[in-house]
């Protein structure tokens, strides 16, 4: 593998998609974002009525993505993380967002009641983080934090230096 696996998992709302999108440009990785793959390829086990979403099947992601993080060279963004198989990935980020900023952008998503609820009390819990260093070594683990454009161009350069460094390391 010439070119590292890189993962953004946290919060929706904390910024995953915008960070992800403009690393895989600036380090010409690909990207992909697991929401958006599995409505293309209708990757679901049904509906969450109380959540008004559709629920995720995730070994069929799994299986969708097997063959492209072998290959290495990919960022991958999604919420979740513990059914990622532990090997796919050499550094996991998971971005944080201060309560209020949270609060603001998932409103604006339209996120109201439970879902708005439970999103900021995953936040404040620190559950995708718990997720991540339960799934993956701790030491591929890092919280960023992602409450303003200054934050977002921090971790870009600190992200960027990872890859370049591991790239460097293992070529």
């Amino acid at each position: 593998m010439r070119r590292p696996n890189v993962l953004i998992t946290g919060t929706p709302g904390v910024g995953k998609t915008t960070l992800g999108k403009e690393l895989a440009s600036r380090a010409g990785l690909s990207y992909v974002n697991v929401g958006d793959l599995a409505k293309e390829g209708e990757l679901y086990e049904g509906f969450d009525e109380e959540y008004n979403c559709p629920i995720l099947d995730e070994d069929r992601v799994v299986d969708e993505l097997e063959e492209r993080m072998s290959q290495g060279g990919v960022i991958v963004d999604y919420h979740g993380c513990d059914f990622f198989p532990e090997r796919w990935f050499h550094i996991v980020f998971v971005l944080r967002t201060e309560n209020s900023c949270l609060y603001d952008r998932l409103e604006s998503r339209g996120y109201t009641g439970k879902k708005l609820q439970d999103n900021i009390q995953c936040e404040i819990f620190q559950t995708l983080y718990e997720e991540a260093v339960s799934s993956y070594r701790k030491e591929i683990v890092h919280q960023l934090p992602s409450n303003t454009p200054e934050d977002l161009e921090r971790n870009l350069d600190q992200i960027m230096q990872w890859i370049e460094q591991w790239m460097k390391d293992n070529n």
